[in-house]
């Protein structure tokens, strides 16, 4: 969980994907000498958070965030423009983050707790990680949160194994509802990544779990792509024509 800094900014393979992952606590200072390279829409964003632990989060993210860009396309990392598609609901300008003008690879960003992770890949990415939860949260959230499959793979298992298993579940399915751009406009219910160890397919996608800090659950998902041709998955994107 090294910070990425120049010619070092490397990751580790994830399927397609290239995947980093820091502990906040561990790199704010650094990142802390490095917040020049926000821009201002970012610098508000962060002087908006009410608690010091979501600016610190958001900042360690997007200051990583900025400076494997920049290895990545050789720009300074505040010269990376960094902007909204169009929401898949809406149309708004509030949906996936995106580098302008299509200039740059794909990325995904997502931090819980102490933990912050950045996906970058050539095809659609998305990464999350979750703080594993205690059996009442995991009871209460999961009517809301999972398949009616998942649900009843949930309630065979032990009381003590759910929460890893919920955990594992819920970053699969957020990973993938970020990659396909759709996010939670995508009703979470309707979509079947499987509580095991193995994850229930997902046509046109790869997902992987990934090895984290302790207490945690981390998942990537990548768009899967056939002889030079990105593979077009509409079922279960949502997507907005």
């Amino acid at each position: 969980m090294t910070p990425p800094s120049r010619g070092r900014a490397a990751g580790s393979a994830v399927g397609s994907a290239r995947l980093w992952q820091w502990r906040v606590s561990g790199h704010l200072a650094e990142a802390a000498r490095h917040a020049t390279v926000l821009d201002p829409a970012e610098h508000a964003r962060l002087a908006a958070f009410h608690t010091a632990a979501d600016r610190d989060r958001y900042l360690v993210a997007h200051v990583s965030l900025r400076r494997i860009l920049g290895e990545r396309l050789d720009l300074a990392p505040a010269a990376v423009r960094i902007v909204r598609r169009p929401c898949t609901e809406c149309g708004g300008p509030h949906g996936r983050p995106a580098v302008a003008d299509g200039a740059g690879p794909h990325f995904s960003l997502s931090h819980a707790g102490d933990l912050v992770a950045v996906a970058v890949a050539d095809v659609a990415v998305g990464v999350d990680v979750e703080e594993v939860q205690p059996p009442d949260v995991v009871a209460e959230t999961a009517p809301n949160a999972l398949h009616p499959e998942e649900l009843r793979e949930l309630a065979a298992l032990p009381e003590t194994a759910r929460p890893a298993a919920f955990a594992r579940c819920w970053t699969r399915k957020e990973a993938y509802l970020k990659g396909t751009g759709t996010g939670l406009n995508t009703p979470p219910v309707t979509v079947r990544v499987g509580t095991g160890l193995r994850a229930a397919a997902l046509p046109g996608w790869h997902q992987a779990d990934v090895p984290t800090l302790p207490g945690y659950a981390a998942a990537v998902a990548t768009r899967e792509e056939t002889t030079g041709t990105t593979t077009a998955v509409r079922e279960n994107e949502g997507e907005r024509r």
